[in-house]
């Protein structure tokens, strides 16, 4: 679950998320299928949104970051992920690392924020605003039904251009100063300061081709290839196919030679442009 920096709208997006996922047990109500309590419990991991990075003054993300992952923490999420500042330019350097795991750690033992299990429980404005995101919430499960589902609704570019349309509404607000984004479109700096970024040392790649030359030619062929069959004759049924990608992980096969395997089954998706 992606955390867009809109900070009430965050925290109340999680709490209405428990509240959709248990209707289907309600009395009476078994929409879903659930037929067992442990379906209730609507477990999530959050992750601060990369859409909200700048490349410009990059510092102010941390401020980004802090806020989409204090509402996070406020929607009560299990697991947490925060993005470091500079990931806007590059891959993280170990700086920026440091300053998100800190993050989380300052929300954790020091803004008190986790010792009560729902803080802003009874507020007025964020129920409200649950009960608004859950109408919209059925309004396109009603849509997607319609469609035939969600496969369908792919099929038909459904989710593709609600993202693309979403996408350039943001860009024309950004654009029209209608949405103010601090360093991008209002309290620039003109002689910001470039910012270090992680730069990749070409022996890396060189020292993983030779790794993994070293594992193929340690591995048990024979083993791989059944291990590969195995997944395969998993995917062209309805078996779970976590038991044989680990057994294949096991064997040593390559993350390629699974998802090769599994490509001959299912074949390779391509997604249709949608402007």
């Amino acid at each position: 679950m992606p955390m867009p920096a809109r900070f009430a709208i965050e925290i109340e997006r999680e709490a209405d998320g428990r509240w959709i996922a248990e209707i289907p047990m309600l009395p009476g109500v078994l929409a879903y299928g659930a037929k067992r309590e442990e379906s209730l419990r609507l477990r999530f991991h959050a992750q601060t949104a990369g859409v909200s990075l700048t490349a410009q003054q990059p510092l102010n993300n941390v401020v980004r970051t802090s806020l989409e992952a204090l509402a996070a923490v406020l929607g009560g999420t299990q697991s947490l992920h925060t993005n470091s500042f500079d990931e806007a330019l590059a891959l993280p350097t170990e700086e920026a690392v440091r300053v998100a795991l800190r993050t989380q750690q300052v929300i954790a033992f020091e803004s008190g924020v986790a010792n009560t299990p729902d803080p802003l429980g009874g507020s007025w404005f964020v129920e409200k605003l649950t009960d608004e995101m859950e109408a919209a919430a059925y309004d396109y499960f009603a849509r997607i039904d319609e469609l035939g589902g969600m496969v369908e609704a792919i099929r038909a570019n459904f989710p593709q251009r609600e993202i693309a349309d979403a996408s350039f509404t943001y860009q024309r607000e950004v654009d029209e100063r209608r949405r103010i984004v601090v360093g991008v479109n209002d309290f620039v700096a003109e002689d910001e300061a470039e910012t270090p970024i992680l730069r990749i040392d070409p022996a890396l790649e060189r020292k993983q081709v030779e790794r993994l030359a070293a594992t193929r030619a340690r591995r048990d062929g024979a083993t791989v290839e059944r291990a590969l069959v195995e997944l395969k004759r998993a995917a062209a049924g309805e078996a779970n196919l976590m038991p044989p990608i680990i057994a294949a992980a096991r064997a040593r096969a390559t993350e390629g030679e699974m998802i090769a395997a599994l490509q001959e089954v299912f074949g390779t998706y391509t997604e249709s442009p949608v402007f």
